[in-house]
């Protein structure tokens, strides 16, 4: 079964997609994520709208793709002078996860205070006993995963 969801972010805008059961036994993989500025014909819209699996206290224009509960990123271009395609997006579809889905957007720059729309389709799983203990373990490890530190 396939969910969608759609919806309009501010600038430094953060939303919560409401997926958690009592029982956890429903988990979700991301199979698109999709980015379209309110005006269009605006040259100067540029945003990075990033999806997580955890809560956001803040939206921020920096990527990382170390950080294990980032679930996907979605870049908007409208400007030439910009180095990414128009429409760039990266999806981590090997996550499954059963809690919420929080989506961030940050214009980048600093100076603009553009909305942007977004659209996500999530791919509805049933998890048994083990996913189902799996998917909850890496969300409450993720919540506070400590300091990272490098390979001996």
């Amino acid at each position: 079964m396939i969910k969608t969801f759609r919806g309009k972010l501010v600038d430094q805008g953060i939303e919560i997609i409401s997926l958690h059961t009592n029982s956890g036994s429903t988990g979700y993989r991301i199979t698109k994520f999709e980015v379209m500025a309110v005006d269009p014909f605006n040259t100067n819209s540029e945003s990075i709208c990033k999806l997580y699996t955890t809560a956001q206290t803040a939206a921020s224009a920096t990527i990382d793709f170390s950080d294990q509960t980032l679930a996907g990123v979605a870049v908007l271009n409208n400007s030439d002078s910009y180095n990414y395609n128009p429409g760039t997006s990266i999806i981590f579809d090997n996550i499954t996860f059963n809690q919420d889905l929080y989506v961030t957007n940050d214009n980048g720059d600093g100076t603009g205070t553009q909305s942007i729309n977004y659209h996500i389709e999530l791919e509805q799983v049933k998890l048994d006993l083990n996913e189902n203990t799996v998917a909850t373990l890496k969300n409450i490890r993720n919540i506070n995963p400590g300091p990272k530190t490098a390979p001996p």
